[in-house]
This record gives structure tokens, sequence and C-alpha cells, in this order.
């Protein structure tokens, strides 16, 4: 990098497109912190996420997400893995916006679902058909996804490095996010 990153970035997609993955490495690629805001919700509450669904319902974790998200996004620069649903509401696209950039991680549904048909931490996809409500969660999605500022498209057989690279690289694009050394 010709400068230091100055603005945060907030990776936004699907669960399984590699937020956490790839945020950790593009963090340690510009040498900024990482954050994830599902661990820090996770943290603040001293329960999982699928626990917060079961006793508490999806509409007091958005709340508390996007308390939490506000925090982290008015702190320093940062790379920031957000929940799948956290940019579908239109206070957290603008807090995203006034503090830095988004980015979406942009995979299509096979790729989705090879990622994360294993897990049984999706409290979504605790369906009688998780697949099908994978897909109708990514329809009904990806137009607000496409409201990102960046888009970078994941690929079956990309690295997590890779991956990383190829948003480091679209960042770079970006000469709002830097400033000189």
């Amino acid at each position: 990098m010709n400068g230091r990153l100055k603005r945060s970035v907030a990776l936004i997609g699907m669960m399984g497109a590699g937020k956490t993955a790839v945020g950790g490495a593009l963090a340690r690629m510009l040498q900024v912190p990482f954050l994830d805001s599902d661990e820090a919700i996770v943290k603040a509450a001293n329960m999982s996420v699928a626990e917060i669904f079961a006793r508490d319902g999806e509409a007091f974790f958005r709340r508390k997400e996007s308390q939490v998200l506000a925090r982290l996004m008015a702190g320093p620069p940062c790379i920031m893995s957000t929940g799948g649903g956290a940019f579908l509401s239109a206070e957290n696209r603008r807090t995203i916006s006034e503090h830095g950039v988004s980015v979406w991680l942009k995979a299509d549904l096979e790729l989705l679902w090879s990622r994360v048909r294993h897990r049984t931490t999706r409290p979504l996809l605790r369906t009688a058909d998780p697949k099908g409500t994978l897909a109708a969660l990514l329809a009904e999605r990806a137009p607000v996804y496409a409201l990102a500022d960046v888009i970078v498209q994941a690929e079956p057989g990309l690295s997590v490095e890779a991956m990383a690279g190829r948003v480091a690289a679209a960042l770079r694009s970006r000469p709002e996010l830097w400033k000189e050394r």
C-alpha cells in the first residue's frame, strides 16, 4: 500500500461469503485491526447468536447489531465483518457510509451452500429446507447488497488470501480511503 487506511471497511454479504476469514486476511495485509460485529454482540451478551435469536428474537438481535455496528464504525479505521443481515437496515447502511466503505463479498448460491450446509450455528437455516431458505435469503438480500460501495466476486477454489487480495486491489482504486504514511 502507498498509504494507511483512513476509513473503516465493512464487509457485507451472505453467511458463508467469507466475511470473517477474508476480513482477517485483509486486515493483516493492510495492517489494521480486524473486528467481527457478530463476535462483539456475542461477547456483550455472553451468549451465542443462536441463543440470542432463541431467547430474545431476531428484532432484539438486530437492535443490538445496530448499536454495536455504530460503536465499532466510530472507532479507528479497521476491517469489519458484519452479520449477513446487518446491511439490510437503512440505519446500518448510513452508519457504514458515514464512517467507511461497504464491500459486498458476492458469492453464488452453490458456493454459499457448500460452505454453510454442515454448520449448525446458523439460526436462519434451522428450517425443513435449509438450502431453499438460503436461496430465498440470497434472492431477498442481493438487491440491497448491490448498494455496496464496492463489489468483489467470490469464486470456488479461490483461497482466502487470494480473495483478500482482490478486495485490497478494489480498495486501492478508492483514493478517498487512503492517507499518506
